[in-house]
Order: structure tokens, then sequence, then C-alpha cells
């Protein structure tokens, strides 16, 4: 074969992979090169002369002009003698340059030229998508579906393949063949000896980024910065944007009029829900932002630990708001904050609660903490959910569910005892005088005991404990306070008095009492100590 036709193989080759002069001849030498070296041993006494416009080649072998005995290496050396038969004026040291014919190194050789010259256009190519599509990282590519499989699919961008795994699909999207789709262009792999891959991505938060850049010119053009982006793929994302002029309104300009512009943005990701808030310095404010459409009522932080923490309190009616639907909000707020956030729930002044933790001897550490993650810090937290949403939640079995619902029920069904509602003001201890004491001072027992009660606030400390009726717990748990006759007095038939706890009312009943001479009457009243009585 002609060098002549050897070049232009190689230019159809080139013309063909759209490669430029420049690199087609660097290409050719190093060819041509290899071809000298697998003959010779080495290139280093040829000269390669290319001329891409013509497309021919010429092949320069230079050799040193040596005595005829003298020759050590035929290759960089040449007799003499055979100098002389190029021509006669050559002597010893002159440099003499013959010309080789692509013909002299065989078919065999030519044909490896070639393979070697595809082989190199092929790494070029590699090594130009590589630096091509590194350069595009980050970036929005729209490639065409060629094919679709379980675990991939495959798009063509500028005669290059783009792979779109499946962790990186939006949940829920279809593809077919032949649709145009946007992505973002996540990394570029490279093995050795192997093509690389580039690798898009619609599920990264860069994704939603350009496309408001698309979407919003104020994020184009940099007024409005978007400082953050948490994403949940396929079901919510939460925004928080800032913008560097105080004319324009961040939140405003990414919703834009009618939610034209979010919209657009929603509608390329599948309906997923985006939450636009601007972004605060503060981690406090910004916190309090990214649980919306919560309002929490306090924040406080914990920087010692490591991810960082934040004990957030809100009402108890927006508990279920700040941790959302399979916790999907509080889970997009500490992704958006750089927080661990731990919701509880806000405890009215006026209502009693049991923290959970106080459940420790019947619940175990493992369920407390789940309880916690959820909000559910006390027990009427609990008791909100029911058991299916306290297994779904918290991740808990419905065995387990029911289970700590019963508890704290029951706990709550108690109630406090006699000694703590005392202590609490629940109850009063009273003096109440005997039917006979009142007589004597003109007042019936009812208006002594309401004069007594009148005078006396809850929880007087100047009473003592009454020396007779004792209060009793019922086998229920609920307390009952039982008068009995006091020391020295008679028995009487129906002068015995009861004091009935109904929903913290006292009914006192009289009945008939027998008559006395009322010097046995003022000799009883004045033996007879007054007689204590617990109210409620």
């Amino acid at each position: 074969m002609r060098s002549e036709d050897l070049i232009s193989s190689f230019g159809e080759i080139a013309r063909s992979k759209d490669m430029d002069r420049d690199t087609l001849q660097i290409i050719v030498e190093d060819v041509f090169r290899a071809m000298l070296r697998k003959r010779y041993g080495s290139d280093e006494a040829f000269e390669i002369i290319f001329n891409p416009k013509q497309g021919d080649i010429q092949i320069l072998h230079i050799q040193e002009v040596v005595g005829d005995w003298e020759v050590e290496d035929p290759v960089t050396e040449i007799k003499e003698s055979e100098a002389k038969k190029i021509d006669d004026g050559f002597a010893v040291g002159d440099e003499v340059a013959g010309g080789l014919d692509v013909s002299e190194f065989g078919r065999r050789a030519v044909m490896t030229a070639r393979q070697t010259f595809r082989q190199r256009i092929r790494d070029i190519e590699k090594e130009q998508v590589y630096q091509e599509y590194t350069e595009l990282i980050g970036d929005i590519v729209v490639g065409e579906i060629y094919q679709v499989r379980r675990h991939e699919t495959l798009l063509m961008h500028e005669d290059t393949e783009l792979v779109l795994p499946r962790d990186e699909q939006i949940p829920g999207d279809h593809y077919r063949k032949g649709n145009m789709l946007r992505t973002v262009v996540k990394e570029v792999r490279r093995d050795a000896g192997s093509d690389p891959q580039v690798v898009v991505s619609r599920t990264s938060p860069v994704f939603m980024e350009r496309l408001f850049e698309v979407e919003v010119p104020e994020v184009h053009d940099g007024i409005v910065e978007i400082k953050k982006v948490a994403r949940i793929p396929g079901d919510r994302a939460k925004v928080a944007v800032e913008s560097h002029d105080e004319k324009v309104d961040p939140v405003g300009a990414c919703v834009g009029v009618k939610g034209v512009r979010i919209n657009a943005v929603v509608r390329e990701l599948s309906d997923e829900n985006i939450d636009v808030m601007q972004w605060s310095d503060d981690p406090q404010e910004l916190i309090a932002r990214a649980l919306s459409p919560a309002e929490p009522t306090n924040v406080s932080l914990n920087q010692d630990e490591d991810p960082p923490r934040a004990r957030v309190e809100v009402p108890a009616d927006e508990v279920s708001q700040a941790i959302g639907k399979r916790g999907v909000n509080i889970k997009l707020a500490s992704q958006l904050t750089g927080y661990e956030i731990d919701v509880y729930r806000e405890i009215p002044a006026d209502e009693e609660d049991i923290d959970i933790e106080q459940f420790g001897d019947e619940l175990t550490e493992e369920t407390i903490g789940k309880l916690k993650r959820i909000g559910c810090d006390t027990g009427k937290a609990v008791l909100e959910l029911s058991a299916d949403a306290l297994a779904r939640r918290a991740d808990l079995d419905r065995d387990t569910a029911k289970q700590v619902l019963e508890i704290i029920e029951t706990e709550f069904e108690k109630g406090p005892g006699i000694i703590e509602s005392i202590r609490q003001g629940r109850f009063t201890v009273e003096s109440v005088q005997t039917a006979e004491a009142a007589d004597t001072d003109g007042t019936t027992p009812s208006e002594a005991s309401t004069e007594s009660a009148d005078s006396k606030g809850p929880g007087d400390a100047d009473e003592e404990p009454p020396e007779a009726g004792a209060p009793a717990p019922d086998a229920d748990g609920e307390e009952t306070v039982v008068d009995g006759p006091a020391p020295n007095e008679p028995e009487q038939a129906d002068g015995d008095s009861e004091a009935t706890e109904e929903g913290g009312d006292e009914e006192v009943e009289e009945q008939d009492e027998i008559p006395q001479s009322p010097s046995e009457e003022q000799q009883e009243a004045e033996s007879t100590p007054e007689e204590p009585e617990v109210r409620s």
C-alpha cells in the first residue's frame, strides 16, 4: 500500500470523528513512529514529515557515515562505501538522509497502523468526553431517552451516552423511548481502559436550583440567591432564599404572579410540593421558619453535640404539623438547618401532664426514645394518637403501641393521692362544730360549716390533721372520708354526719336530735372537742 492511500484512509477516519488537523498530525506521527520502533527497535534516527493539506507523508532515515569496518549500529550508522554509492561527495562524519516507503513495512504493519490509528482516536474521544462533561457538572443537559432498563435509563446527548440510575430518578416517573428529558450532570466516572460514564440526576438538590435559575430571572442574575435546598424527591422540598436587593422580595420573586414561576418547577419535578422561605443567619429564627406551617414558641440550641441539636416547643395542636406526615417536615427542617431537631409539646401552666421519662419503670428506653423523636415527650401527647397512628409514626408494632397507651391511660386514671391533693390545694381541713355547740351559739350545723369554710383558705397550714375520720382509699383508687363519733360523745341514733365527695362538692345531712336539758347541753359542749372535717 502506498503512503498516499494510507494517509487518505486516515483522513476519512478523522473527518468522520470531526477531528481537527493538528490532532490528526500528532496521531499520524505517533502511528508511524510506533511502526518504526517495532521494525528497527528505535525511532531516533528517523524524521517524519506530514503534510495534512496535500495528504502525503515522507519518512527520512538519517544515518552517520563511518568507516567500512567501524559500523556498530546499522540503524544510526552507514558504511562510507555505501554512502558514496548514493553520492560520491559523502565522507566520514557526514549525515545521509534516505527515504523510506510505506510498502517496505509490509501489509501486516500497515493493518496494525490502521488499528493503532483508530485506537488513538478513541482514546482522544474518551478524554474529550471526560473533559467536556467534567466542566458541565452541576449544569442541566437535555437528552433523548433511547433505552429504558430495570435499574437505569440511558439518554443520548450530542452522541454521548448519559446514564440515569434508578436511585437518581424521581419516584413515580415513567419514561418512554424517544422522549426528551432534562437532567443535571452529577458526576463523570472513568475506569482504566473503559469509556467515561456520565451520570445524571433528577433527585439532586442542584437540579432544583438550576430549574429556579431557568424560571426566575432574579435568581439567574444573582439578585436572589438560593442559600440551601432540602428535598425528599417526589414528595416535598424546602428552599431557603435571600435577596441582595432590599427592593426585591426573594420569596415573591421565586413564587411569581399567581405562582406561575414555581408551578413551572413543580411540573418539571412531577408535582413535588415546594416551600419557599426566607433565609436567616440566626439559627433559632431559621429553625422556626423551617418548621412552617407550625409556629414554635421557643427554640433552644445545644452546640456541644455533633451534629448540634435544637429543642423546639410548639403548641399542643401544632405538634403534628411540625413533625409532618411520616416525619417529612421535621426531616426537611433538619436538612435545611443542619440541626437535629427535637419537637416538644408546650404544656400550659394550668394543665397537668406527666413527662414521658417518668414511665421509665414500665417502658423501655428504646420505646421512650422513639416516642420523644416524634414529639411525644409527655403522656397526654401520646394519648392524642391512636394505636395505629402511634405504631406508624414511632415505628412500633401495634401491640406495643396499644400497651403504651394502656399504661399511660391507667396512670392518668389513678389521679393524685390524698396527700398530694392536699398539697396542691384540692382539699381543705376544716373544723365542724357539733349540733349541740351550734345550738348554744344560735347557728345551725350547716351554717357553721359554711362560715368555717369561708374563713379558711385551701391548704391552711394552721389546721391540725383530724383525729377521727381518717381518709381511707377505696379499691379503685378514689379517696373517701368517713367521720366517726368524737371522744366522750354519746352515740346518737340519727345524729351522725356524713361527708360525701362528689366532684368537689360536700353535702352535710342533718337528722333529728334527742332534746337535752340546758345544763347537760352546756356541759357536753364544754367537754366535747371540735371535730375536724376534710372538704373538697
